[in-house]
């Protein structure tokens, strides 16, 4: 049953052999399905017997699927490079993150399986849920939303901007419930106060999309919000894992099978280290086997004081490539290089990402002789075009940025 008392379901308390019985037993029904319904995993499965596949030892010898690769697959075979499972007709939707990549949503329950991290965010039935996220394009609002109801949550689709309305409508409707990122959040509150407007009927809050620094966390709760819980996730699988009250790490969902792997390998990494986070998803939809995030992140001992039993990771900790999540967008190297491509006077750009005061900023430094602000302004457009996000531009002199073949440089730290 669900959202039946402390934990969400009975599964998050199962022991350690009867999930690994149950996920092999999915596993094997979604490498068959894949195989007959996938064009993409049709091929790579060709010489594979699904029931072959029983153990994650087994899983680990089939190829990793990268997240980077998708921009070019989906290129060459639009919309979805054939790894949907289900025709495009069928769909409920189909989203475009930054890339571009395109994913599918569906109209099923909790498709992206959020719900499990807000009841660990202390989301409960009737609770009505404050959404930042951006319902426009990408998937977030939807991710968000479609979890909320699953808890029984009423939402204010608030998405993003206009913020002096948002002050407003906190204070009419008085959600307990806040879902977006941190930052946000904070600012929200911030401005609240300043404005004279009761922002405390907020006392829950499931974020995402970036860092939560210590720091953050604490300002957050010092200023009325109860419990702050980060769940991680993607656009492409959903839910990844979640904080729990315990606050030991992140708990891995149970509806997916996470391997964390050596960097541009498919070989996993002893326990502990850190490597690739490698996700196997049990959705019929878009049966992703073995994709690679391009997330880093390393395992902890499994079972958590909260109770629940399911294996644990660290956190996002950084990532395998270039990309790189800002302000809970991911910005490509490609589209930066784009940007370069639309400005014959750039003779080499790179991506700077920096954060102040928790909130996340981007500064373009590029090679130019002279450059008049008409071009900067040019520029500063054509990132915000390209990388679907506002950013500073700076115009250095010739053969002054290192050539250390970055393209995107995070300087962000998360002390």
């Amino acid at each position: 049953m669900t959202g039946s008392g402390k934990y969400y379901d009975d599964l998050e308390t199962r022991s350690s052999e009867q999930r690994l019985k149950d996920q092999i037993a999915k596993l094997q029904e979604q490498l068959a399905h894949a195989k007959t319904n996938s064009a993409y995993f049709g091929e790579i499965l060709k010489d594979v017997d699904p029931a072959s596949v029983n153990s994650l030892e087994e899983l680990a010898k089939l190829p990793v699927t990268r997240k980077s690769d998708l921009i070019a697959k989906q290129k060459d075979n639009p919309p979805l490079g054939g790894l949907n499972g289900e025709d495009i007709g069928s769909v409920a939707n189909v989203f475009m993150s930054p890339g571009p990549i395109f994913e599918p949503g569906q109209s099923t329950k909790d498709y992206f399986r959020m719900g499990r991290a807000m009841w660990a965010a202390g989301f409960r039935p009737g609770d009505l849920v404050y959404n930042t996220f951006s319902y426009h394009m990408t998937p977030a609002g939807h991710m968000m939303e479609s979890g909320a109801r699953a808890v029984g949550c009423p939402v204010f689709p608030a998405g993003i901007g206009n913020t002096e309305m948002q002050l407003q409508a906190i204070a009419t409707l008085k959600p307990r419930a806040y879902v977006g990122t941190p930052s946000f959040l904070k600012i929200l509150l911030e401005k609240g106060k300043e404005a004279g407007m009761d922002m405390s009927s907020l006392k829950v809050a499931s974020v995402g999309g970036e860092a939560l620094p210590p720091s953050l966390r604490q300002q957050l709760q010092d200023m009325g919000i109860e419990t702050v819980i980060q769940s991680y996730g993607t656009a492409d699988l959903g839910l990844i894992a979640y904080e729990t009250e315990a606050m030991e790490g992140m708990t891995i969902d149970e509806g997916i099978i996470v391997e964390i792997v050596r960097p541009g390998t498919g070989d996993p990494v002893a326990p502990g280290e850190v490597g690739e986070v490698v996700v196997t998803t049990f959705n019929k939809t878009y049966p992703l086997i073995r994709f690679g995030t391009g997330d880093m992140s390393a395992f902890l001992p499994e079972g958590s004081s909260c109770g629940r039993t399911g294996p644990r990771i660290k956190g996002w900790m950084g990532r395998a490539d270039q990309t790189a999540k800002v302000k809970g967008m991911f910005v490509h190297p490609g589209s930066v290089a784009d940007v370069q491509k639309r400005h014959s006077e750039l003779k080499k750009v790179r991506l700077v990402v920096t954060s102040s005061d928790n909130v996340d900023q981007m500064t373009l430094q590029c090679e130019v002789d002279g450059g008049s602000e008409d071009l900067k302004a040019a520029v500063a457009q054509s990132v915000q075009s390209l990388c679907k996000l506002k950013g500073d531009v700076e115009f250095v002199a010739i053969g002054s940025l290192a050539n250390d073949g970055k393209v995107i440089d995070d300087q962000r730290t998360y002390e």
